[in-house]
């Protein structure tokens, strides 16, 4: 397929290159320009401006936040670019209530919009291993398979309505920050009393959670791996702020997500922007007395 791909971090960018691997002629664009070099040299076709980079079957992009998604493609007037039926895969975590003005606008213009959320961190991305979260119309779905397929290891369907994948997305990473809170404050407990995190967490990852993402974050945490950041703490913040809203939204109350927001924004204060969100651990060592460390 001819697809363009709009937005070249870390996750990006091994997304894109995934592509490229399987044989799809691929246009890429970022806003830093730097950010296209490795993949023009593995044979991806750069894009100058952004409207150069929406001409193929399909846009995949992958933005940080809201306001990215929001400056490039609605703000912009990318949309107006884009030639009718031309399917957009959004990747990025967004609110639900932006995932419905993104589906109605695309209608608008007559182009077809899913919703591709995706579950894994850079090494997944770039194994291909994601797990995708698609919604979106079957045929739009049907359409860019064989892109979610080159990227991912399984994909998972939400339904036609866009916004549905947004919110599997949000829940699931509440879910990873409340299980990442649960071992930093379960392993502050178990130093305090002279078992050591990398102790208490072998045993805990090893049979009552011996799963991916205890097993994972329990890792980094045992190890106080913090950084390079995998998934940096804004984004923490930025997620656990979607799933309060969301839940507003429909009136379900989440009081555990007040409680991760507000570590979150301890562990900023404390300068750690550029950590990884499983050093919300040392937000919990530090109020217990047991880490003197300044830089959370």
């Amino acid at each position: 397929m001819k697809v363009g791909f709009i937005g070249l971090g870390a996750m990006g960018s091994a997304m894109a290159s995934n592509l490229l691997a399987a044989g799809h002629g691929v246009t890429v664009w970022n806003r830093s320009e730097a950010a296209t070099e490795p993949l023009a040299s593995l044979g991806a076709k750069v894009a100058r401006t952004a409207d150069r980079a929406v001409l193929g079957d399909a846009v995949c992009s992958m933005l940080a936040n809201d306001q990215a998604v929001r400056a490039v493609f609605l703000d912009s007037g990318l949309l107006d670019a884009m030639d009718p039926g031309t399917v957009h895969v959004n990747h990025a975590t967004i609110s639900v209530a932006l995932a419905r003005e993104l589906a109605e606008a695309h209608a608008a213009r007559g182009l077809e919009y899913v919703a591709a959320p995706v579950f894994g961190r850079p090494d997944a991305a770039a194994a291909a291993r994601l797990n995708i979260v698609a919604a979106g119309k079957a045929a739009a779905i049907d359409k860019v398979r064989p892109l979610l397929d080159a990227m991912g290891a399984r994909v998972w369907p939400m339904g036609e309505t866009p916004e549905r994948a947004n919110v599997v997305k949000i829940a699931g990473n509440f879910m990873l920050a409340a299980a990442i809170e649960s071992m930093a404050e379960a392993s502050a407990l178990t130093r305090a009393h002279g078992v050591g995190a990398a102790d208490f967490l072998e045993v805990m990852t090893s049979t009552l959670f011996a799963s991916p993402a205890y097993q994972g974050y329990g890792k980094l945490i045992a190890e106080e791996r913090y950084s390079p950041a995998g998934f940096a703490m804004p984004l923490g913040l930025k997620d656990v702020g979607l799933a309060l809203s969301a839940g507003e939204a429909t009136r379900v109350p989440m009081p555990f997500a007040g409680v991760l927001r507000d570590n979150f924004l301890d562990a900023l204060a404390h300068g750690g922007e550029a950590l990884d969100w499983s050093a919300l651990a040392l937000v919990a060592a530090r109020r217990a007395g047991l880490d003197k460390r300044e830089d959370v």
